[in-house]
């Protein structure tokens, strides 16, 4: 997928709650808080994980699912 629509998709998707999946099998869920054109950065959702964020390099997302519901 080119990165610019990932990059439109993940805007799109901005303060709400997704898991990404990485190329090298990571899967990261959490509530996106920025994007730029080179990475999306998520507050890590979880026990214990409130603070926590985590940056996610676009070249390397191969897949986005955005969360509904809980």
């Amino acid at each position: 997928m080119n990165f610019q629509h990932v990059e439109n998709l993940l805007i799109r998707f901005r303060a709400k709650a997704v898991n990404i999946k990485t190329v090298s099998g990571g899967v990261y869920e959490g509530t996106i808080t920025d994007v730029t054109n080179d990475y999306v950065t998520l507050r890590m959702k979880g026990p214990r994980t409130d603070d926590d964020q985590v940056v996610v390099l676009l070249h390397s997302i191969e897949s986005v699912v955005l969360v509904t519901g809980a």
